[in-house]
């Protein structure tokens, strides 16, 4: 299937401009390991540029274009932008496969939520107008109060590689909601959907400076935007260790950060289940999005009188996944995004082996895939909760396993972790859930399923998963 990757510039006030230092970056598409296009690569210049442009776009007509404009005028907006997003869902959806690796149904099924997301916000935004100069209620009658809630201005949001558009939508349209300006830094990963963003803003007449789109690396193109005098607040997702440094950054000028980190999450699998249902699920919370999930359920800790079959089950519900090309029909498991995502999973599961886990099933690239970054998906065995298999995010399609005896020790298990993203139990037992769901310490829990997400609920964790919440009100 043929598919076209547009090079386009950088997306500042409005229009296309060429990175300052006329710097680009290849795209490697990860099934093929082939250079398929280009992105820009934005440095400080590039940054100082786009910020002027938001902090334009917030004063322009006194406010009245953007920022102190009506929510239901910038509803309109976000109305329109999911609009085209649904109108070029096919060509998004193949971009994004072609740019991370994702499975081409995953990828529609992203896109699809990038337009709810719009719409969801869009609602918002209107429903904002009703909100504002909400009195208080005071003990005297000298004296009024209300509440007027106001952009907190221009806004620097900084995204992964592993959901490029709805990760990027998850923190414009409540930005543009609000009525900020935004900078998007999206992953030099994958960007191309998000470059994309800008044409279908142009196309909608979005005013210049509202949502600018710079691509590059994160040291010279996430790092300036974070520390940028001009930048009100950040907003992040990504590993906890930029997590730390942007915090550090936006510290010295005592900047607003939220920040979406990583995870090593449990699932606990008691024996009172259908075997076949907890198993799809547990496999669904692990390999989905090939495994590149920061909320993954990548902690199996399974009941010690079920795991011989349960792992069994599993083993055969893995046979069934299929590794292929991400716009083949029917792919379940495409590669992971990059070379360097490639090794280090595989050096993850070499490193378990050599701590004395097992390879229950795959650990390898599979047979059949001489090229692209694939990896099979890898259930280990036999793991201590001392080993670096149990203890660190890996990022790619491989499920560590442990057993319990009883409920505390379960529970034990499960917050065994400096992370605290998701959780998921899994028992017929509804009572027993609930005292399991009060005792994890996640931001998100998942009782009988594990990963959905719905944009109308927050989404954030605790711990070292970060703090502030997408998604929601």
């Amino acid at each position: 299937m043929a598919i076209s990757i547009s090079n386009r510039q950088l997306f500042i006030d409005g229009d296309w401009k060429a990175p300052a230092l006329s710097r680009r970056i290849p795209i490697i598409n990860p099934s093929t390991q082939q250079i398929i296009g280009e992105i820009p690569a934005a440095t400080k210049e590039d940054v100082d540029l786009a910020v002027a442009a938001a902090k334009a776009a917030l004063s322009r007509n006194k406010g009245a274009d953007w920022a102190s404009a009506s929510g239901a005028v910038r509803a309109r907006y976000l109305r329109a932008i999911a609009a085209k997003v649904t109108e070029k869902k096919p060509e998004l959806a193949k971009l994004e496969a072609i740019d991370c690796g994702k499975p081409l149904d995953e990828a529609a099924w992203d896109i699809d939520d990038v337009a709810g997301c719009f719409e969801f916000y869009a609602d918002l935004a209107e429903k904002l107008d009703s909100k504002q100069k909400t009195p208080v209620s005071l003990p005297m009658d000298t004296f009024k109060s209300y509440v007027l809630k106001e952009p907190i201005g221009v806004v620097g949001l900084i995204t992964p590689w592993n959901y490029p558009l709805l990760m990027a939508t998850w923190k414009v349209a409540p930005a543009l909601a609000a009525g900020c300006a935004a900078i998007l830094k999206p992953s030099e990963l994958a960007s191309v959907t998000c470059l994309e963003l800008g044409e279908i803003c142009k196309e909608v007449g979005l005013p210049p400076g509202v949502l600018n789109i710079l691509t590059g690396l994160g040291p010279e193109a996430g790092a300036p935007l974070a520390v940028h005098p001009d930048v009100d607040k950040i907003a992040f997702t990504g590993s906890s260790a930029t997590g730390s440094k942007i915090m550090a950054a936006a510290a010295q000028l005592v900047k607003p950060v939220s920040l979406e980190l990583g995870g090593k999450s449990p699932i606990i699998v008691f024996d009172d289940v259908d075997l076949d249902k907890a198993a799809e699920w547990t496999i669904f919370g692990c390999f989905w999005t090939n495994g590149q999930i920061c909320s993954a359920t990548s902690r199996l800790i399974v009941h010690e009188s079920i795991a011989t079959e349960f792992l069994n089950r599993i083993a055969k519900w893995i046979k069934n996944i299929k590794i292929s090309d991400p716009l083949e029909e029917g792919c379940r498991l495409g590669p992971v995004v990059s070379e360097g995502q490639y090794e280090k999973v595989l050096k993850f599961i070499s490193n378990a082996k050599s701590e004395g886990a097992t390879i229950f099933t795959g650990g390898s690239r599979p047979e059949h895939l001489k090229k692209g970054f694939f990896v099979e998906p890898t259930v280990i065995t036999d793991v201590t909760t001392s080993m670096q298999i149990w203890r660190e995010e890996v990022f790619g399609p491989v499920l560590c396993v442990k057993t319990f005896s009883t409920e505390e020790e379960a529970i034990a298990l499960a917050n065994d972790t400096v992370y605290g993203l998701g959780s998921a139990v899994i028992s017929n037992d509804l009572e027993r859930c609930e005292r399991i769901t009060k005792a994890f310490k996640a931001g998100i829990v998942w009782i009988n399923c594990s990963q959905p997400c719905f944009t109308q609920a927050p989404w954030g964790g605790i711990k070292r998963s970060g703090f502030g919440r997408e998604l929601g009100e």
